[in-house]
């Protein structure tokens, strides 16, 4: 949000505007380079000593590098230096969140009772919806309550310090949680790898591309509506700022509503049906972009995010389970973990950045192209994906 409104004038504030966005696109891009390198590194101790402690570990390394971003100075005091530190705190949040999800999915799923797995593997689905509701009630708090000049100076730096709160939640909840009982065993029985990451490209390196490639509906989706969409309608569409996050209030909790339901049908019908029909509408939402979105109309483009968010929700909320069921225990962190931060490298990384590309040079209506070629490739990689709801997971 804060790459979308404020980076680019903050840490590069010499070019024009369409330049600083692109600038803050990049930037943003950084931290999904990190991620597969945090997925193997949090994941290799994840599947060595355990779940637990690694979670902990990894939110201290994206909590930190979130805290220092709202604590850097900008170009007007480090000049050039200002944009390379916040590349490398970026690096630092992609390395910490790259050990996030995994462990999460996992902690929730291998304690999952029979038949509930995508169920319990919902929860950690929801942090997308729960977290970028929290962060645009903020930025429209900060928006409606200080001027222009203090948002820029310094309002925009709130959210990154009160984060810390959440870092000390997070770690109050991780210490309180008990090992998974499936790694338990496996770990009494030393059915552990020295190196996960080994056995996990020799033997199932083609459920760690496809689970990649199914990701990238999910992640081009969200980041498409929420930061190339805001950015857009802020600086090309001229909609007041206010306005267009209290647009994205609305569409998020079509995200929100939709997770526990598509959780709930692939623990009833199985997770490929799910996604290859969510996967298919959001084909057909990529074509409906540039029409909605280019209207102007508060009401068309309010629908456009809704239906990306809600198709968003869908898809995402099966991976959960879907991702880490592809993999046995020994590693599943690693091997979980490493699929779904590919896939924000194939989806995530780079979508606000050619999004800004291609609406520069092509128009609107490539950016929906992009955004209903990334959904075919999911679906393609989903069709190719075992069934995995009856599967033990030990």
């Amino acid at each position: 949000m804060a790459s979308a409104l404020v980076i680019g004038q903050v840490f590069f504030p010499t070019s024009d505007p369409s330049v600083q966005a692109l600038n803050a696109f990049l930037t943003f891009g950084i931290a999904f380079i990190a991620r597969p390198l945090g997925a193997i590194v949090f994941g290799h101790f994840g599947d060595k000593i355990g779940r637990k402690a690694t979670l902990a570990a990894s939110l201290l390394v994206m909590g930190v590098s979130t805290l220092l971003i709202g604590c850097l100075p900008g170009y007007d005091t480090l000049g050039t230096w200002a944009a390379v530190l916040l590349c490398i705190l970026r690096f630092g949040q992609g390395l910490g969140l790259g050990g996030e999800w995994g462990g999460a999915a996992l902690l929730a799923i291998e304690h999952a009772p029979t038949g509930k797995r995508g169920w319990f593997g919902m929860f950690p689905q929801l942090g997308p919806s729960v977290g970028f509701l929290l962060a645009t009630l903020s930025f429209l708090a900060l928006t409606l309550f200080l001027t222009e000049a203090e948002f820029k100076s310094w309002g925009w730096r709130i959210p990154f310090f009160a984060s810390a709160l959440l870092v000390l939640v997070g770690l109050y909840v991780r210490f309180k949680l008990a090992e998974t009982p499936v790694f338990a065993v496996a770990l009494a029985k030393q059915h552990t790898h020295k190196i996960p990451i080994k056995p996990l490209l020799v033997q199932h390196l083609r459920p760690v591309l496809l689970g990649a490639f199914a990701m990238t509906v999910c992640y081009n989706l969200f980041y498409t509506a929420t930061v190339f969409c805001l950015s857009y309608g802020t600086q090309t569409l001229h909609i007041p700022r206010a306005e267009f996050l209290q647009m994205l209030c609305v569409a998020i909790l079509f995200m929100a509503i939709v997770t526990p339901i598509s959780a709930w049908l692939s623990d009833k019908y199985g997770r490929k049906p799910v996604l290859l029909i969510s996967c298919f509408l959001a084909i057909l939402a990529g074509f409906a972009m540039s029409p909605l979105l280019a209207s102007g109309s508060t009401l068309q483009i309010t629908l456009f995010l809704s239906m990306a968010l809600l198709l968003m929700g869908a898809t995402f909320a099966p991976m959960g389970a879907f991702l880490p069921e592809q993999f046995p225990v020994a590693v599943r962190y690693t091997g979980a973990g490493l699929a779904y931060n590919l896939g924000g490298i194939l989806g995530a990384s780079t979508a606000p950045f050619i999004s800004q590309l291609l609406v520069n040079s092509g128009g609107l209506v490539w950016v929906g192209y992009y955004v209903s070629t990334m959904a075919a490739v999911s679906f393609v990689a989903v069709f190719c994906m075992k069934e995995t709801l009856n599967q033990r997971l030990d």
